[in-house]
């Protein structure tokens, strides 16, 4: 069973080849397409690829394409992509602007390009389903909440596979287990053994922070939209809702600029004001520059508040994990979060931590309580299991040869749940 996973931007497509036959769990290919202003050539890039490549005889060797879609309105999970299911994604364009357009755009050509291929979504909110409901609502009238209005959570293909990953390299394959079949279980199986807590810190161009426990995630810093929690690389991230009326009033702004400035010129952006990305901030910094300084400062202080958050919700960890590029390559970053935390059993091991760039490590000393590990992000393959899971949960048949009469129903393919109770 062939599975590819693509990851659609506004400009790029970045593809994985996985291979699930006779029990393996294989990558058989990866590629990418930058500066893309046509993503059906990008795709024929793509297909063009994996042929030359040898990894496909034939584009019905395909058991699915998969996508690590963001957010739709009222439908999270791992579900099979038909119209209801675009609808539903861009009734919520507003909230994504940077994700759900480009997404649906790719997948409509997906649908033009390989009509006979199911294609299957994993939403970034599904692995927040079972959280807490406290952690996730926010306290405003009932009829917003109806409307929406909640903690949808995201970066969730990560943070699931962070889960899955700590598990397996704490001893832990009970818990593990369970987070590899929390969709398919639904977060009620418990762990045979005393529980297991971990702070994943998905650390990247968008960041966010998730206490999980027993593999099942407690609540995050994202809420309604990627454009909160931490600060963004140009997203504000967590704001104050006064502060929209107070700009608009004083400043003379309309609705529409402010929402610009908070996704475009905020975050590390707008407070660095000249780069978002960390390692020009790091150089600056080393340099003397105060406000690349402060960006890194401001992002640090941010991550050790949702990590001291959910420190305190778990009642102490086992382990806290950082992932994503900058969690994976940024030292100096990780340090800055764990300085003077050593009355929390968290101590990190410097030289350890600063020979670690992009690789699986322990960077904590042998005599701290609390593991600290670096795990590299692996999304494309959670999203790649949980598709072939889909594909044997729901017994959706191979595709044949027949373009014209394979798949051409819209007869939706949920697994796990597929729908918010509001």
């Amino acid at each position: 069973m062939k599975i590819l996973v693509a990851n659609i931007g506004s400009t790029s497509l970045k593809w994985r080849l996985f291979d699930f036959s006779n029990g393996t769990e294989r990558l058989l290919h990866k590629g990418g397409v930058e500066r893309v202003d046509n993503h059906a050539r990008a795709i024929e890039e793509c297909l063009a690829a994996l042929n030359s490549g040898g990894h496909l005889g034939r584009e019905t060797d395909l058991a699915a394409v998969g996508f690590k879609t963001v957010m739709a309105r009222d439908v999270s999970g791992c579900v099979r992509i038909t119209d209801r299911v675009l609808a539903a994604m861009e009734a919520f364009n507003s909230l994504a602007p940077a994700h759900n357009p480009p997404y649906i755009a790719g997948i409509r050509q997906f649908q033009q390009r390989l009509p006979g291929v199911p294609l299957i979504a994993l939403f970034e909110t599904a692995f927040y389903q079972f959280a807490p409901e406290a952690m996730m609502r926010y306290a405003v009238p009932e009829a917003w909440h109806r409307a929406g209005v909640r903690r949808y959570g995201f970066h969730g293909a990560s943070h699931k596979f962070i889960a899955e990953r700590s598990a397996e390299l704490l001893g832990r394959e009970d818990v593990a287990e369970r987070a590899r079949r929390l969709y398919v279980d639904g977060g009620r199986t418990p762990a045979r053994e005393p529980s297991l807590r971990v702070i994943s810190c998905h650390l990247g161009g968008s960041s966010s922070v998730t206490g999980i426990n027993n593999g099942v995630a407690i609540g995050t810093s994202m809420g309604l939209s990627p454009q909160s929690g931490l600060p963004q690389n140009n997203r504000v991230g967590d704001l104050d809702s006064e502060a929209i009326p107070y700009v608009m009033k004083t400043l003379g702004l309309s609705v529409a600029e402010v929402q610009r400035q908070l996704t475009r010129e905020s975050g590390l952006l707008g407070l660095s004001g000249f780069s978002n990305d960390t390692r020009d901030l790091a150089e600056a910094a080393e340099a003397g520059s105060e406000s690349a300084k402060l960006a890194l400062a401001v992002l640090a202080a941010s991550a050790r508040h949702w990590i001291g958050s959910f420190f305190f919700e778990l009642n102490g960890v086992e382990a806290i994990v950082f992932t994503a590029g900058i969690g994976e390559n940024q030292s100096q970053l990780r340090e800055d979060i764990c300085r003077n935390l050593d009355e929390l059993g968290i101590e990190l091991d410097p030289a350890l931590n600063q020979a670690t760039r992009a690789t699986e490590a322990v960077i904590s000393t042998t005599g701290s309580r609390v593991k600290v590990l670096v795990i590299p992000a692996n999304e494309e393959l959670v999203v790649a299991r949980e598709a072939r899971r889909l594909l044997e949960s729901n017994h959706i048949p191979l595709p044949t040869n027949d373009f014209t009469h394979a798949f051409t129903h819209n007869k939706e393919q949920t697994y796990a749940s597929s729908h918010w109770t509001h």
